[in-house]
């Protein structure tokens, strides 16, 4: 299964078209069968990959999901921000499981750390907040980026480059000390503590560490195949998403140029995954939700629950204006859909095609978030087809009324879907 078919473009983009928890880390499970390079780009432990083949789950937040095939190589860019202790944790359930990892694991040394003070200060400000939460996973995602942009953040390199870098650890702890305790009263991190996790963390990958931008420039050069591997999806993206109610990094295909390294010229087919229907975790808006028993059963069969904190997923109907927008800014090239068979069981299925607001049609998606939560989704009503699709392997044998779902699907977005999975595991997929 391939989609590197431009001779002249090795790099090849997979990223998420909706609020994120797409699918994506099971495309590019199946993808990476032909692939040399799997690279992630941005976000940390807040995303969660969850790919099943055999009798095992493997659920990856922070390494890239080709550590899943023997012979590809896994880099994770400057764009990522990085908690110590849930990567070791991770390599460690995948090395218990046999999955080789810091032989093929490659690691940007700019990428910055996630320490103990960000998780604190990200779950007291979430706290603070008046109104509407964010919806924070709390794994100190923000406060990181922040502190990066703030030019005080910690970064990898810094543990190998710095000799100084324990001096510069218990400042950095002890200035955000000053700040848990007088202005969200809360409790303080211990610096040596740190220093301790840190030094385990850097014994384990040190081997890792390497010039990511540099390796991607020769790997293109040498003509191997790359997978560009998003988290997240666009309507979580810092700048083109639904803020505040967003991540804190870029999500879309822009961000894969600063947080690898890559050139834009350099890069071939982007793939967008696509939920036949939409989920999002967290607070915002969302103009297809269903918040009745018909929401409900479409959690529970779809298993919609999030794979990082396991929180219940916000589910709606397909939204074909979200879709389209993703598809705008990404400059996405084809789809593939996932969950197809999640909708086996809905006797009348839903598409949004449009919005209303004031009572005039809306076909594209709005810039201003508050809008959005006052649009009014327009449907179309297809027949659902009532019968298990899990097993079907090929196109033709699909139901009538899902070829019927699809079609449409591809007339609204105006892009064809390529890859369509039909269930959780590698074989569950089909060829379009």
């Amino acid at each position: 299964m391939s989609i590197f078919h431009r001779k002249s473009a090795h790099v090849q983009v997979v990223l998420g078209t909706q609020w994120g928890d797409e699918g994506k880390g099971k495309i590019v499970d199946l993808l990476s069968d032909q692939a040399d390079v799997v690279a992630r780009y941005q976000g940390g432990p807040n995303a969660g990959h969850t790919v099943e083949f055999g009798n095992d789950k493997f659920v990856l937040h922070q390494i890239p999901t080709g550590i899943l095939r023997d012979r590809v190589q896994c880099y994770i860019g400057n764009g990522l921000v990085i908690h110590p202790e849930s990567l070791l944790e991770e390599i460690q359930t995948l090395e218990t499981k046999g999955v080789e990892v810091v032989r093929r694991l490659f690691i940007s040394p700019n990428a910055h750390l996630i320490l103990p003070h960000h998780r604190l200060i990200d779950r007291a400000s979430e706290e603070a907040i008046f109104g509407d939460k964010i919806g924070t996973t709390g794994r100190g995602i923000g406060p990181a980026y922040a502190d990066k942009a703030n030019r005080t953040g910690v970064r990898i390199g810094d543990l190998f480059e710095n000799p100084g870098w324990e001096q510069k650890v218990t400042q950095v702890v002890e200035n955000k000390n000053r700040i848990l305790e007088t202005i969200y009263q809360t409790e303080s991190v211990v610096p040596s503590k740190v220093i301790e996790t840190l030094n385990l963390f850097r014994s384990k990958i040190e081997t890792c560490i390497a010039d990511i931008a540099w390796k991607l420039k020769e790997d293109i050069q040498n003509g191997k195949k790359i997978i560009i591997e998003g988290a997240q999806g666009t309507l979580l993206d810092i700048d083109f998403g639904t803020y505040p109610f967003v991540t804190s990094s870029n999500t879309t295909v822009g961000g894969l140029c600063t947080g690898l390294g890559i050139g834009p010229r350099s890069i071939g087919t982007i793939l967008g995954v696509v939920k036949a229907y939409t989920t999002r975790v967290g607070n915002g808006p969302f103009p297809t939700e269903l918040k009745g028993d018909l929401g409900e059963r479409m959690r529970i069969v779809g298993g919609e629950f999030g794979a990082t904190t396991g929180r219940p997923r916000r589910c709606g109907w397909f939204d074909a204006v979200v879709v389209r927008y993703a598809i705008q800014i990404n400059g996405m090239d084809v789809l593939a859909m996932t969950k197809l068979d999640v909708l086996d069981q809905f006797k009348e299925i839903h598409i949004c095609v449009g919005y209303r607001y004031n009572g005039k049609s809306m076909d594209h998606f709005p810039s201003c978030v508050n809008t959005l939560d006052r649009v009014e989704p327009v449907y179309e009503t297809i027949s659902g087809w009532m019968e298990s699709i899990a097993t079907v392997r090929r196109y033709r044998d699909l139901p009538r009324q899902a070829k019927q779902y699809l079609r449409r699907i591809e007339e609204l977005a105006r892009k064809p879907v390529k890859i369509l999975s039909v269930g959780p595991k590698r074989e569950s997929t089909i060829l379009l």
